[in-house]
């Protein structure tokens, strides 16, 4: 029987991990593309602004967190979307406002900065649809989804590169991309009530978190992505141009390592929510993820000579220390599926440990570093020091909250909604 079980969440996560590994390659091609095309010179501002654009669409990472628990816990699916619509309108009017203050920070066009911004309230919109597939177990759908989005996003700023376009060409056909995705992935999720025996909102509770949910989990994502993010603005400010840019291409190890194994987190996510599973749902995690961590490193390791055939001469000097972004990526990796844990629980406070790590970091990089391997070896530490002292906490949490059910509780099986 317990193998039996576990083939449903095996399948969900080969579905997930395809939609996500197309993600992924197609984000890849083009930072790969774009780190040719655009040259030494000119990728540091493409990778700085896309790193941005990702700090910016914390809320959407949020987003998605919050609806599924919510679906799992009995919300409705039309209180989630317009839950999902009020936080796209806030992230419009920070995303305006920001705009003259990352080209001021960055020194990029102000064009350039606003299509990586005004992306921010699309991918919003995007993941309160993914949140909806995921609480429903919809995993079918959603890696659908999440490949899709991605080659809406790519392909126009891939051809815009192509026809030697700039950075601000680029990133503002990758935002009209991702607005015609947002409106196939509205399309798609509204098929499930009738299609596949999702929960119909006219049938569950109206009752559903609102916007200050998503805060609180938008801190803790906030954490993570500032973290995962912060080196490589940093290698904008203290770096050379050129090193900058091979930084940025070294960094694209670190986020093959960091987002390889989002399925395990978007699968197992659902029964994190729930108490009766949420100890043997973050042990599965962790143990996957780890052991996915150490394959990134060793495959960062051994394929670190193609680098330069692929991005060019120009980035050959990084080739030695790409199995150390991997590492960066992967303790990440295993510091989100701790924090994923948390969100499920509504518990923000190992945030606070995050942001103590990065505010050291950025106290010892800004004024004292001006060399590449010693900015990512601080930044691989810095990793290692939260992801231990997290999942620390989040164990503990999980375990207490655990201890708390009533008897038999543990025992008692949770109907999920149907899946594909």
């Amino acid at each position: 029987m317990p193998a039996l079980r576990r083939l449903p969440v095996v399948a969900d996560m080969t579905l997930v991990t395809a939609g996500a590994m197309t993600a992924n390659v197609a984000g890849y091609l083009l930072q790969l593309l774009a780190g040719r095309w655009l040259g030494v010179t000119g990728y540091s501002e493409f990778a700085s602004l896309l790193a941005v654009q990702l700090l910016a669409a914390v809320p959407a990472l949020a987003l998605q967190n919050v609806v599924a628990r919510e679906l799992v816990r009995g919300a409705a699916v039309a209180a989630v979307r317009q839950l999902a619509r009020r936080c796209a309108v806030i992230v419009v009017v920070a995303a305006v406002a920001l705009i003259p203050v990352v080209a001021l920070v960055l020194h990029v066009d102000p064009l350039a900065a606003g299509g990586a911004l005004l992306a921010a309230p699309v991918l919003v919109l995007i993941s309160g649809e993914q949140g909806i597939l995921q609480g429903g177990h919809q995993f079918r759908r959603l890696a659908v989804v999440l490949g899709g989005v991605a080659i809406f996003r790519v392909v126009p700023a891939v051809v815009v590169l192509a026809v030697g376009g700039n950075a601000a060409a680029a990133l503002w056909a990758a935002a009209l991309g991702l607005l015609v995705a947002a409106v196939v992935a509205d399309r798609i999720t509204r098929s499930i009530g009738t299609a596949s025996g999702a929960p119909d909102s006219e049938h569950r509770p109206s009752h559903t978190a609102g916007v200050t949910a998503v805060l609180r989990a938008a801190q803790v994502q906030a954490a993570l992505m500032a973290l995962s993010s912060a080196d490589l603005i940093i290698a904008r400010i203290v770096l050379d141009e050129a090193d900058a840019s091979r930084y940025a291409l070294g960094a694209i190890a670190t986020k093959i390592a960091f987002w390889l194994p989002q399925a395990v987190g978007v699968v197992l996510y659902p029964r994190m929510a729930q108490p009766q599973h949420s100890v043997k749902a973050l042990r599965s995690a962790l143990a996957v993820l780890a052991v996915i961590g150490l394959v990134a490193v060793a495959g960062a390791a051994v394929l670190a000579p193609l680098a330069p055939a692929f991005a060019g001469s120009d980035y050959a000097p990084i080739e030695g220390w790409l199995w150390l972004f991997a590492l960066d990526g992967a303790l990440l990796a295993v510091l989100q599926g701790a924090l994923l844990s948390a969100i499920a629980a509504d518990r923000t406070a190992p945030a606070a440990i995050i942001w103590v790590g990065l505010a050291i970091e950025l106290a010892v990089t800004l004024p004292l570093v001006r060399s590449l391997p010693v900015l990512i070896a601080i930044a691989t530490g810095t990793a290692a020091a939260a992801t231990i002292s997290v999942v620390v906490i989040v164990v503990r949490g999980v375990r207490r909250d655990r201890g708390r059910l009533p008897a038999g509780a543990g025992d008692r099986r949770v109907t999920s909604p149907p899946g594909d």
